[in-house]
């Protein structure tokens, strides 16, 4: 049973009305006097506490994703990756492997979309990942089998799993809903985490010998997609939006790699590598690699990139992003072109980013078209 699923939680719920229930029933014969009556009064209070502190945490996991499975809880590894070696004089391997499709309510393919199971192999980094991705009605249907699409490449959070892009964003629905309201052109979205090693936050960042985690971003998965899709590879033409750390990602994606990708979208995004326990060190002692890598020192002295730049924050409640956001779009000079979507009240939450992705979604379509 998933840490994050919903039946889990029902149970916990069972549990904690049964728990409380056996309390009331039993409280009577434990009001007396003497030690043994107290002790027994401490132990129904203990138990009734513990399994409705229990149904909170897991309610609380569920809505903020701080863990995504019990190995992640205990610590234990809880990504793969492998290195792939390369053929000599030979074909590579493809980068891209389909491991089956994810059902998500979406129904028929051909009228809602479809959800693949991958596995990116990186060929250039030599790093892998577990990933999604959603390809629009249009790519199953008759007279489009020759048809290339755009590319949207959604980062989530640090820690997390690429799965709460589903779970708890519900990012594929979103497109689905989306391409076939004629909102948006259909759209291939690439579903992923930000980071490319097992318990270590790379911030997308090329660590001096370590992993080099931007370059998996903005070479290997453009590899990956055209190994195994039909993508549209014209200039600018792939987007990326991410929350938290996978917004500085998006973000970073688009100013290191606009060639590439032509518009980023960052929601409650962090605007510079943050070095703490979980990541290591990420520059080794190079200050340039560590200013290139604070989003608003590239705008200060690094030419402006091609790219539409979004950013996403509440006035209330993370005031530690909206600050930066505002500072972030006054540094902004052309051809960088940056907009914000403001909210009065939010917060760091899935709940948040859940409302806040159909709109950022049409945004990156209209400014990839604007930029095609």
């Amino acid at each position: 049973m998933g840490l994050t699923s919903q039946t889990f939680l029902l149970v916990l719920v069972a549990i904690a009305v049964a728990v409380t229930a056996l309390v009331l029933w039993l409280w009577p014969r434990a009001a007396k006097k003497g030690p043994w009556a107290l002790a027994s009064r401490l132990g129904l209070l203990v138990v009734a506490q513990a399994g409705i502190l229990s149904v909170l945490l897991v309610a609380a996991n569920n809505e903020f994703g701080f863990y995504s499975t019990w190995n992640e809880l205990l610590g234990r590894a809880s990504g793969k990756q492998a290195l792939q070696p390369g053929t000599e004089g030979g074909k590579r391997p493809p980068a891209l492997v389909v491991k089956g499709q994810e059902s998500v309510g979406l129904g028929p393919k051909e009228k809602a979309g479809r959800v693949d199971r991958i596995e990116i192999r990186g060929p250039v980094s030599g790093l892998s990942m577990d990933g999604y991705a959603y390809l629009p009605p249009q790519y199953f249907q008759k007279g489009h089998e020759k048809d290339r699409f755009p590319v949207i490449v959604a980062i989530t959070g640090q820690p997390g799993t690429s799965k709460n892009l589903i779970t708890q964003i519900k990012v594929p629905q979103a497109a689905s809903a989306a391409v076939t309201a004629k909102q948006i052109r259909p759209t291939i979205v690439l579903m992923v985490r930000p980071s490319v090693v097992a318990d270590r936050d790379t911030n997308c960042t090329d660590v001096p010998g370590g992993p080099q985690a931007l370059t998996f971003f903005n070479q290997d998965l453009p590899v990956a997609v055209n190994d195994q899709y039909r993508a549209d590879n014209s200039r600018g033409a792939w987007g990326a939006v991410g929350n938290s750390t996978g917004g500085y990602c998006a973000l970073k994606a688009a100013m290191t790699n606009p060639a590439r990708y032509g518009a980023a979208a960052g929601l409650s995004a962090d605007l510079f590598a943050r070095q703490d326990h979980t990541t290591g060190d990420l520059y080794a002692g190079n200050k340039q690699i560590r200013n290139e890598s604070d989003l608003i020192w590239r705008l200060e002295h690094m030419p402006p990139p091609p790219a539409s730049l979004l950013l996403a924050a509440s006035r209330k409640g993370e005031e530690k992003y909206y600050e930066p956001m505002l500072k972030f779009a006054g540094k902004a000079k052309a051809p960088t072109k940056v907009d914000k979507l403001v909210r009065e009240e939010g917060g760091h939450n899935f709940r948040t980013w859940r409302e806040e992705y159909p709109a950022v979604l049409r945004w990156l379509d209209k400014e990839l078209i604007a930029r095609s």
